[in-house]
């Protein structure tokens, strides 16, 4: 596998592994929050379009290039003259598996950064509405107290008024 291949392949793996913690079930969305908030993040921040849209130009150059490379290796016009041959027809086949992998693994890493880019993008969203939800909740339980309390007094005053006017009458 040539360089660029690999590095590509490692980026992959590395984006499996990213995208694997991200889904760990036992770390809430406010946590992660609270870690894409740290300074390094924000830092980072600034670059991260860049980054991202770099890295998304050259995994589809990479891509691209490797569905050339499958259309070459897959012509009619080399199976041909492979047949002359026998081992220029085992090479060639050795050639089309190698750009087939190489299609591969483009495709996932391209498909790969998409979803981590979202998945990242989600949780922040989960985090906030969560925040907010919270806060939400907290305001409906106190109107429903003073609800309750106003009930009350509203039921004591109902009383009062009716016991005052039965005295009256007596």
């Amino acid at each position: 596998m040539t360089l660029q291949w690999t590095a590509v392949a490692l980026f992959l793996y590395a984006e499996i592994v990213v995208i694997l913690i991200l889904c760990i079930p036992f770390i809430s969305a406010r946590r992660w929050q609270s870690i894409f908030q740290l300074r390094i993040w924000s830092w980072m921040a600034r670059f991260w379009n860049k980054v991202f849209l770099t890295m998304i130009i050259v995994l589809i150059v990479l891509f691209l290039d490797a569905v050339r490379e499958v259309r070459k290796y897959s012509s009619k016009e080399i199976g041909t003259d492979a047949k002359v041959q026998p081992n220029m027809f085992d090479h060639l086949h050795m050639k089309l598996f190698r750009a087939q992998r190489n299609l591969y693994i483009s495709g996932f890493a391209v498909f790969l950064w998409l979803v981590m880019k979202r998945v990242v993008t989600l949780i922040n969203q989960l985090a906030a509405v969560t925040g907010t939800t919270a806060a939400l909740q907290m305001q409906a339980d106190d109107a429903n107290k003073a609800v309750e309390k106003y009930t009350k007094d509203n039921e004591q005053l109902k009383r009062n008024l009716y016991d005052s006017g039965n005295k009256k009458d007596d």
